[in-house]
């Protein structure tokens, strides 16, 4: 099932070009905390699939056209959003002096953190800092939705906490050896710097992860062009590494690490990313209304 977020945190549920909005079978209370319906749906799957399903099949239900309402993340508000890095053998040394990796994998480096609050939809735009001269690059991933949470979770027993998956771009201001090397949690959290969907895509719609093509393109030139067969570091064992540490949560999201072909991305760029059986979204790249009082 591919669900999605619009308009006012509303959910739907996508077949083909059309949405019909199933928010009416969530419980009204939600209503008060519209950015949490999907953790919430997503923490009481087991009892609301079945009129989930069945409301997004009735003919009777108005569908709407996707053109005609404004995606949002379909997960707009998760608990956490952790992130591996240097994942794919091909990106380790790509970067140069500008990578914290030093060849490192995410086996050795673990994962780090994202703020929930950098996440966006295909509906928004990415915003650069206005007037920076630092380097902004794209990163393609595909990102795993936790649906039930856990601590100690064995990598045999991971991808039954899996609820399903989307397109995630990971956008980061680069290091500058010398002058700026930031922390990475804060150089990748700006606002507007995770754009996450265009859907939702249920895990059982996904029944082999590691075999998706990921491609990223810049105003029409491919720059990624991988297989998530090429992680070094599965699904299953992100999760078992993450939920060593804290126990997962239903929404958070996982980040599995991009490939090669990282960029810079410009102020008018359009950035598209696609992944097999997710979906394809595509963003404008612009520059942030003001100069912030923290100069980049």
């Amino acid at each position: 099932m591919k669900l999605a977020v619009f308009n006012d945190f509303r959910i739907g549920v996508v077949a083909g070009h059309v949405l019909r909005d199933v928010t009416g079978v969530l419980p009204s209370e939600l209503n008060l905390v519209p950015a949490q319906r999907m953790n919430w749906l997503i923490a009481h799957w087991t009892d609301y699939e079945a009129p989930i399903r069945d409301r997004g099949a009735d003919d009777s239900v108005m569908a709407s056209a996707i053109d005609d309402v404004t995606l949002l993340a379909p997960v707009p508000a998760p608990p956490h959003i952790f992130a591996a890095p240097a994942n794919y053998r091909k990106h380790l040394h790509e970067l140069g002096a500008r990578s914290v990796s030093k060849g490192r994998t995410a086996r050795e480096q673990g994962f780090f953190l994202k703020a929930p609050g950098s996440i966006i939809g295909p509906g928004a735009r990415i915003e650069l800092p206005r007037n920076s001269l630092r380097r902004f690059d794209h990163e393609s991933e595909l990102a795993v939705i936790v649906g039930q949470g856990g601590r100690n979770i064995h990598r045999d027993d991971a991808m039954k906490h899996v609820f399903g998956y989307s397109c995630l771009i990971d956008g980061t201001m680069r290091i500058e050896p010398g002058s700026g090397e930031e922390e990475r949690t804060m150089r990748k959290s700006f606002a507007s710097f995770t754009p996450l969907g265009p859907y939702l895509v249920t895990a059982d719609e996904v029944p082999e992860p590691h075999a998706l093509r990921n491609r990223l393109s810049v105003n029409g030139e491919v720059r990624q062009d991988a297989n998530t067969a090429d992680m070094i570091v599965g699904i299953a064992e992100l999760i078992e590494l993450v939920s060593s540490v804290l126990p997962l949560s239903p929404g958070d999201v996982i980040a599995t690490g991009t490939p090669e072909g990282v960029g810079p991305l410009t102020v008018g760029d359009e950035v598209s990313i696609e992944i097999d059986r997710i979906g394809q979204m595509s963003l404008r790249v612009h520059s942030a209304d003001v100069v912030s009082p923290r100069p980049f």
